[in-house]
């Protein structure tokens, strides 16, 4: 392992929180400090400065972070390449992805994962497309999945797997027709994923597509999560537009039924994201090649 006090600048820098660098890391704040003021002391430069209460990067610091995610960075890769060897690999791989797909698509294939290749070490962040994002070109993930149409030139989108976002009800709600029409669509009362998620933005645009305008819908609230639009629907209000991965259980159990729209589909792709520049190699590749022979098995 390379300085480890690198790794302890690096997440510091990551979260401009000591406190939570400490968290991630399982040590002390006050090693954390420690660590930090010994990195300022042999480089003779000032690495943070607080400005009330936040930190803040300062010009060196900026310029040592690129070095240090550098460094780790390679050591990540000749980890993977002596892992290569044996066919026995350690690491580390930070992922990222939708809430979507991190609720409902990742979990088993991490499982299998782990099983298959116990000394690569993950972790997951989620939050919307836009969240996710923004930390893959700020280096706080390796790499993401993402829902949502490719919109960052800074990033490159490679497909992954097919979806459709299903249009679906409580089973108890008879108020709302099994099949409804274009026009008959606007009228329905809906629960919606919040600004910045990519299956909002999916919804949108295909709204588009047929000459719908999103502000003609009858939207009874957006909300930040597709569990959170579940549990308003099992009341036996309104309806809601999730992906099916995320319902796919209620609707074999009766809890929901699906809303067909037949003249509208809901059709999309998940993305593998990358920043811009050489093909993904390592930990990354690994992984990534893993998913998309689960998937198409």
């Amino acid at each position: 392992m390379p300085d480890f006090r690198l790794l302890v600048f690096q997440r510091v820098a990551q979260n401009l929180s000591f406190t939570k660098a400490a968290n991630e890391l399982f040590i002390s704040q006050p090693a954390i400090t420690k660590h930090i003021k010994e990195l300022e002391s042999e480089y003779g430069t000032k690495l943070f400065e607080r400005s009330g209460n936040k930190i803040l990067l300062t010009e060196a610091g900026t310029v040592f972070l690129n070095y240090a995610n550098q460094i780790l960075q390679l050591h990540n890769e000749l980890k993977f390449e002596l892992g290569q060897l044996t066919n026995q690999f350690k690491g580390t791989l930070r992922l990222g992805a939708s809430t979507t797909i991190a609720q409902y698509v990742l979990p088993s294939a991490l499982a299998s994962f782990h099983d298959r290749h116990p000394g690569v070490k993950l972790s997951l962040i989620s939050g919307n497309t836009e969240f996710i994002e923004k930390r893959l070109l700020r280096n706080e993930i390796d790499f993401a999945i993402v829902e949502g149409k490719p919109s960052n030139q800074d990033i490159r989108y490679t497909p992954y797997l097919d979806d459709e976002l299903l249009v679906f009800t409580s089973s108890k709600n008879n108020n709302i027709a099994a099949s409804v029409s274009n026009s008959e669509l606007v009228s329905v009362p809906l629960v919606l994923r919040e600004r910045g998620s990519g299956t909002l933005e999916i919804i949108e645009e295909n709204l588009h597509n047929h000459n719908i305008s999103p502000r003609q819908l009858n939207v009874l609230m957006y909300l930040g999560s597709t569990e959170a639009i579940k549990t308003f629907i099992k009341t036996g209000n309104g309806a809601g537009i999730v992906s099916r991965f995320a319902i796919e259980n209620e609707l074999n159990e009766k809890q929901f039924r699906q809303i067909a729209t037949p003249k509208i589909s809901f059709k999309r792709q998940f993305y593998f994201i990358f920043p811009q520049g050489p093909e993904p190699t390592g930990f990354t590749k690994l992984f990534c090649d893993f998913l998309s022979m689960s998937h198409n098995h």
